[in-house]
């Protein structure tokens, strides 16, 4: 399979924030690389700058496009629950 782009993230990484539990990046990182069946090769496959990961860039950036939405919310650096939608926090 081949690494997926940052849209095709944003729907499972909100399904992962729903459950109302803080995420850290590296767990949902793991979580949805087992869901789109990557190997650790294409884990590990790296920009052509070499200096991050394709698979984590992506996942950065599907984040940053949700919290961007209001969808989800950093409580600190590299953590995220949902937003609440009857608060809005």
């Amino acid at each position: 399979m081949s690494i997926p782009d940052y849209q095709s993230l944003m729907l499972p990484l909100l399904k992962t924030a729903a459950d109302g539990k803080v995420h850290t990046k590296r767990e949902a990182l793991n979580e949805l690389a087992s869901q789109f069946g990557l190997t650790e090769n294409e884990r590990k496959e790296l920009l052509p700058s070499g200096n991050q990961e394709i698979f984590s860039n992506r996942l950065g950036w599907a984040r940053t496009y949700l919290k961007k939405a209001g969808l989800i919310q950093y409580t600190q650096r590299g953590h995220f629950p949902q937003r609440s939608p009857k608060t809005g926090h």
